[in-house]
């Protein structure tokens, strides 16, 4: 391998036996999501001795770990979620990375961790995609999704935070999330687990909370719905967020309503851009509570126009159906009359892919 210093930090070492362009186009053609990985990946290092150092940018490989690492078995771990897409005249964009890296950061804070300093963090998705941007497709829906994450790596068996970690980023192309949004998706009330408490890891993008989610995430998947949402854990009342997205109550005087950020939900970026499109297109946006009987009685009385989910992996996806123990709700004309949350999409996509002007300086050129 050729080593070639590129920066300060990151080293390149460039892969002797890249994916061949046929086999490559092949794989992309039908990507599905989250299983077509791209040819390289970026392992940086840290110790309390040297800080973070040792930089490389290498073809994709396992990782070595000792079987004594402390994330296997105190769970030291955080990642982030976002994508870059293929625009005009070929160009590859990333959307609001900044954010990611200062949620990140965040995210390394309540769990303890050496965060990865927000320059770096940049550094490694830019030339990441750089190397691969062959890997981003460009098929309509299609993206090359971005998997930063950091694990703790000493190997000690003790509860305590680690000083030693892996800072490690991957990517793969991937098609829509959903198979068929067009009539929006039916989710499933949790009523017997909570995915995050006061106090606890919710803002944090951490395995852990995902993990929270899967035996809820099964229970829906038995009642035939694509996703499950979670209430407080306190109350048992007061809709939080779905397994792996925020979500948004629009009412039939354009009103949106979304759960507010007090310590149990995650930071969505998409959440974020959302509320801020929302309101410059004249939309009233309220980040209140919002109860599961209020969501029941105002679909049935037809206050409620609409209600969406929204994150990186699915952008905005309607909710057509709410289902729990007692008794199933529809939303709208069987999910399929959602102005608002289309209006959205299209707005938020058309930016994401530089097919408008950006005014916010939302999106990154590669």
């Amino acid at each position: 391998m050729s080593k070639t210093k590129i920066s300060s930090m990151i080293m390149i070492e460039a892969t002797s036996n890249p994916t061949p362009a046929d086999k490559r186009k092949a794989m992309m053609e039908n990507p599905g999501f989250g299983t077509t990985f791209s040819d390289h990946m970026v392992v940086v290092r840290y110790s309390e001795e040297k800080g973070w150092h040792d930089g490389r940018l290498m073809a994709r490989q396992p990782l070595p770990l000792d079987p004594a690492a402390s994330v296997l078995h105190y769970a030291q771990e955080i990642f982030e979620g976002m994508k870059a897409y293929r625009g005009k005249d070929d160009e590859i964009l990333l959307f609001r990375p900044e954010e990611n890296a200062r949620r990140f950061r965040h995210s390394a804070d309540v769990m303890a961790m050496k965060p990865v300093p927000e320059e770096l963090f940049l550094e490694a998705v830019h030339k990441l995609v750089e190397i691969d941007r062959d890997w981003v497709p460009d098929a309509e829906g299609g993206s090359l999704y971005i998997r930063p994450f950091q694990i703790a790596s000493q190997p000690f068996l003790g509860v305590k935070p680690a000083k030693e970690y892996l800072f490690v980023v991957i990517a793969c192309s991937v098609g829509s999330y959903f198979k068929d949004v067009s009539k929006g998706v039916p989710i499933w009330v949790s009523e017997n687990h909570v995915r995050a408490v006061p106090g606890g890891t919710g803002t944090a993008k951490c395995g852990g909370n995902y993990a929270a989610s899967l035996t809820a995430q099964a229970e829906g998947y038995e009642h035939g719905c694509a996703q499950v949402v979670f209430l407080d854990a306190l109350e048992r009342r007061w809709i939080e967020e779905l397994g792996g997205m925020n979500v948004f109550f629009v009412m039939n005087d354009k009103t949106l309503i979304t759960p507010p950020l007090k310590g149990t939900i995650l930071h969505g970026i998409t959440r974020k851009s959302i509320i801020e499109l929302a309101r410059d297109k004249g939309y009233t946006v309220l980040e209140q509570p919002y109860s599961l009987d209020q969501w029941r009685e105002d679909a049935r009385s037809g206050k409620l126009a609409e209600a969406f989910a929204c994150g990186t992996a699915a952008v905005i996806t309607s909710i057509s159906k709410v289902c729990d123990t007692h008794g199933d709700f529809e939303i709208g004309k069987d999910g399929a009359n959602n102005p608002v949350a289309n209006e959205l999409r299209e707005s938020l996509i058309d930016i994401q892919r530089g097919r408008v002007a950006d005014p916010y300086g939302w999106v990154e050129r590669v």
